[in-house]
């Protein structure tokens, strides 16, 4: 029977939350539901339940899945006819290249692919940002507090309309500065999801606001009890320093109760994993390509 796929909605995402709870590698950022969601306009994602599983594939600019969700030990690989089927997936977390290497052995093809590994720091880490390798991190923390009268707000659906005007803003600047797709992109998924705040299970965030506007905020979802990812986080870098700021605020004031904080991937871009390294993450979650042969 082949699979049904439709397109990522918000009236299906209690049954993907099942299916995110019944897997074993939580952490991973590319499959919470506020990422799939809100980047499913620009990767044309679908989905299709199936078995305890869910199977998403991308569309835009390729047809391509990306790894399914859902209880993957239990689940009868050898005989998977969407894998044979497909033959390509993307975004694999090495938990289940693990259990395929055992069910394809030679016939499948693993490829380490780097750009989409997870970036997982220490919460505790980066809230107190101890010791030389942070030093940076705290003196700018600490100019932020002592040159600007702040208010930090732990986000709530009556702020989003002044966060959108933000990242408005912030995009105009960066788009005048620095166009490309990829900005372009981002700015319509972060648009999608704060459009639908209050409607995605779960998603939390908070702002920084200087003499009553906006001019940082952040956006994230808890992955699993001990772990919490950052989907978007901006910042006015009029505001020296702010993005330290906004970064160990939300994390002492709403994410003290989480092990560990996932930052996503670099994307190959450079500057971003330059950026991401010198928080000094604890580990990282390796995602593979794979092909059936």
């Amino acid at each position: 029977m082949p699979l049904n796929f439709e397109p990522i909605s918000l009236d299906r995402q209690k049954e993907y939350h099942a299916c995110l709870t019944g897997c074993p590698q939580l952490l991973t950022s590319d499959f919470s539901f506020a990422n799939v969601f809100g980047w499913a306009e620009h990767y044309g994602l679908e989905w299709a339940f199936h078995k305890d599983l869910c199977f998403i594939r991308q569309t835009k600019p390729e047809t391509i899945f990306w790894a399914p969700i859902g209880p993957w030990e239990t689940y009868d690989w050898a005989n998977c006819k969407t894998m044979h089927e497909s033959g390509k997936f993307t975004r694999v977390p090495e938990a289940l290249t693990r259990l395929w290497s055992v069910a394809y052995g030679n016939n499948i093809l693993i490829e380490e692919s780097r750009e989409h590994w997870d970036y997982i720091y220490s919460v505790e880490d980066l809230i107190a940002l101890k010791g030389k390798k942070f030093h940076k991190k705290k003196n700018l923390l600490n100019q932020f507090k002592k040159n600007y009268i702040y208010t930090y707000e732990s986000m709530a659906p009556e702020c989003v309309e002044e966060v959108l005007e933000m990242q408005d803003e912030w995009y105009k600047w960066y788009e005048e500065n620095n166009p490309s797709e990829a900005l372009k992109a981002e700015n319509h998924a972060i648009t999608r999801v704060l459009h639908n705040f209050d409607q995605i299970d779960g998603l939390t965030g908070a702002t920084l606001r200087v003499e009553g506007k906006v001019i940082a905020y952040t956006v994230a979802e808890p992955l699993c009890e001990d772990s919490i990812v950052i989907h978007f986080e901006k910042g006015d870098i009029r505001y020296k320093g702010v993005y330290q700021a906004i970064n160990q605020m939300f994390l002492e004031h709403d994410g003290a109760g989480f092990t560990n904080v996932n930052r996503e991937q670099d994307l190959g871009d450079e500057g971003l994993r330059k950026a991401k390294l010198s928080y000094n993450p604890s580990f990282f979650l390796k995602k593979f390509e794979t092909t059936l042969l």
